[in-house]
């Protein structure tokens, strides 16, 4: 009986779930809809690495899909596909959220570089910017064009 109870927990610790608590020390476990096993099944690469799940998330295009709802439907999913929110903590996904950001705003030949990298924080990201920075003499962005395409 001990192991029987113990199993259920864990099941419910690993899934979203609102458990009642019955008799006997049973718990009557439900398992919420909206998990990723459950939908999403129809879109290629369920299982993408994360820059791949972020990029067809940022590439979606309205046209791409069946009107309105569809539209949503798939943002949501590829956005989830992203920042896999059940896996994650709120702090975890606002950091990836702040780290898209400060790529986006670098000097398009400065996020190339950074992006080359693979940082996985904002601090990581801003240690490899300093890092070409200090390389490239402290210089203006725009003397980091020419010499990063001299580079290549």
């Amino acid at each position: 009986m001990g192991s029987s109870l113990t199993a259920q927990r864990r099941m419910a610790a690993r899934s979203r779930v609102a458990a009642q608590p019955l008799h006997e020390g049973l718990l009557i476990v439900k398992v919420e809809e909206d998990s990723l096993e459950g939908r999403g099944s129809d879109l290629p690469g369920t299982w993408q690495d994360p820059e791949t799940s972020r990029q067809q998330f940022r590439q979606l295009r309205y046209q791409e899909v069946d009107g309105p709802e569809e539209a949503l439907r798939r943002l949501r999913e590829l956005c989830r596909r992203w920042l896999r929110p059940e896996m994650r903590s709120k702090e975890q996904i606002l950091e990836l959220l702040v780290l898209e950001q400060f790529l986006t705003i670098l000097p398009e030949e400065l996020q190339a570089w950074v992006r080359e990298h693979c940082p996985e924080s904002g601090e990581e990201a801003a240690a490899v910017a300093r890092a070409l920075q200090r390389a490239l003499g402290g210089t203006s962005p725009q003397v980091w064009k020419l010499e990063l395409r001299t580079k290549s």
